[in-house]
């Protein structure tokens, strides 16, 4: 038995209560849908901006309906204090995951990413402190890593952001810091390396590459690649993402007051991805023969990227368990049945 089936077990047998910020997005509704399958009570806060209510309806129609009786969403926006403080109000963990992500989406508009990823996050941090909460999970990024060439990425060693996104994620980490050391308020950041998978949004001008493309090739337009399509990335299947939020908040203190690597320790470049998803399209019975269109690189993108995740594995007991092909096929099948596409 793994340390996840552990955990899980314990919590079908002791259910807690738990907040998801960003429920309604593509992180914050798959787990949703795991802590409502695990019988735990789960509050949800989203402002709605990038999160959709169509994830919270596929979510409902996933569980039962007492399952469901156990979930209280609460529409409301991270960056007021009070709308905080009424979130986490009986709590037991927070699943910290509501931010503006998207690199290109900060160099367009720094002010509301830093409102929302350093304002939000410090109003959600301190509230949860004053409940005294059992535990605070956060969403972190890869971005953090910078400018620092060695792979693969190891979390102590940082290099200087290229994004404003990158430095809200940062400042996030130093908070997280400074409230342990100062409140003993201990809490866990995820840097999240390329997460994907399914009630990822296809559309839109900040959609991430897998849900672009695969949309793409779904209805025969164009893809295109930025750069040379060497690029590469530790794309990282959603489920893995849904184990190291559950590993995390129910970590012990001597785990806390760190950041972890969430990944699978691996790189595909972009023109492998291309190819892993043209095979995983066609076995859903769509074949193209379109080549890819390549186009300059993108600004703030790092060239590179891999995660070590040795001190997941040791510390929290996590186990990659969705490799990249294996994601891609779940990913491509969902999109080709239920994505909105």
């Amino acid at each position: 038995m793994t340390k996840y089936d552990q955990i899980q077990q314990e919590l079908l047998n002791s259910p807690k209560t738990w907040l998801v910020t960003g429920v309604a997005g593509f992180i914050g509704s798959n787990l949703l849908e795991k802590l409502l399958k695990l019988n735990q009570t789960v509050v949800g806060l989203d402002n709605l901006a990038t999160g959709h209510q169509h994830n919270l309806d596929e979510v409902k129609n996933l569980v039962s309906e007492a399952q469901w009786d156990r979930f209280t969403f609460i529409e409301g926006d991270i960056r007021q204090p009070k709308t905080c403080q009424q979130a986490v109000q009986g709590v037991d963990y927070v699943l910290h995951q509501a931010a503006l992500g998207s690199v290109p989406r900060s160099i367009a508009d720094p002010l509301t990413t830093n409102a929302a990823n350093i304002t939000g996050f410090l109003n959600m941090l301190d509230a949860a402190k004053v409940e005294k909460v059992q535990s605070f999970t956060y969403a972190a990024s890869s971005s953090t890593y910078g400018d620092h060439p060695a792979l693969p990425k190891v979390e102590e060693n940082i290099g200087n952001p290229l994004s404003p996104y990158a430095v809200t994620k940062y400042v996030n980490e130093l908070y997280a810091g400074v409230y342990a050391r100062t409140y003993g308020f201990k809490t866990i950041g995820l840097r999240y390396f390329n997460v994907f998978g399914q009630r990822q949004d296809p559309n839109g001008a900040y959609a991430a590459v897998i849900p672009k493309w695969t949309s793409a090739l779904i209805k025969g337009e164009d893809i295109f690649i930025n750069g040379d399509g060497e690029t590469s990335r530790d794309f990282c299947y959603i489920e893995n993402v849904v184990q190291m939020n559950i590993l995390a908040a129910t970590a012990q203190s001597e785990a806390k007051d760190q950041v972890y690597n969430v990944a699978v320790g691996d790189r595909t470049t972009l023109n492998q991805l291309h190819v892993a998803l043209k095979n995983a399209v066609r076995e859903n019975g769509i074949i193209t023969n379109k080549t890819p269109i390549y186009r300059e690189f993108r600004d703030g993108d790092v060239r590179h990227s891999q995660a070590d995740i040795t001190k997941a594995k040791s510390n929290l007991g996590y186990k990659a368990e969705y490799r990249i092909e294996d994601g891609v096929r779940q990913a491509v099948s969902w999109y080709m049945n239920f994505g909105n596409i």
